[in-house]
C-alpha cells in the first residue's frame, strides 16, 4: 500500500481498493455528485478540508462560503494544493488535487460573490473530507 507521498503513482486497481465506488467515480473518473446532495454542501464547521483520496490539506473552513450553487464553495485553497486545468471546451476550469490528481470540481471567476478572490471553487463533497480544528 502506498503512502500519501506517492499517491500519484497508484494504479487504477489500488485506487479502487481504497476509495468507495462513488469516490472513485468522482475523484478518478471526473464525475459529479448530484446538486444539493453532498455532505458538506450546508456544513460550516471550523477546521480543514483535505483530499478524500490522499489526505492532502486543500481548504481552510474560513474560505468556505454559501454560494447557493448546491455544492461546497470555497474562495481560496492552500497555496500549491490545487491544480487548475482548462476544460477542452474552454468554458470551465477543472480543479484537481496537486498531490494525487483527484478531481475536485471546477473554479469560476467573476460571478459577483463578495469574496477576497472573486472566485468560487465548486467542489464535490465526495472529493473532500473534513477534520475539525485549525
Amino acid at each position: 500500500m502506498g503512502s500519501s507521498g506517492n499517491a500519484a503513482q497508484k494504479s487504477e486497481e489500488e485506487w479502487r481498493a481504497v476509495l468507495s465506488p462513488e469516490q472513485f467515480r468522482i475523484l478518478r473518473q471526473k464525475g459529479t455528485e448530484y446538486r444539493g446532495t453532498g455532505e458538506y454542501n450546508k456544513f460550516f464547521g471550523d477546521g480543514v478540508y483535505s483530499c478524500a483520496g490522499c489526505e492532502t490539506p486543500l481548504y481552510k473552513s474560513t474560505t468556505k462560503f454559501d454560494s447557493g450553487c448546491g455544492w461546497p464553495a470555497f474562495y481560496e485553497g492552500f497555496p500549491g494544493a490545487i491544480t487548475r486545468t482548462a476544460d477542452p471546451d474552454g468554458r470551465r476550469t477543472e480543479i484537481t488535487c496537486s498531490a494525487c490528481g483527484g478531481h475536485l470540481g471546477h473554479v469560476f471567476k467573476g460571478e459577483g460573490f463578495s469574496t477576497p478572490t472573486d472566485e468560487r471553487h465548486c467542489v464535490n463533497s465526495v472529493s473532500i473530507k473534513f477534520a475539525p480544528g485549525s
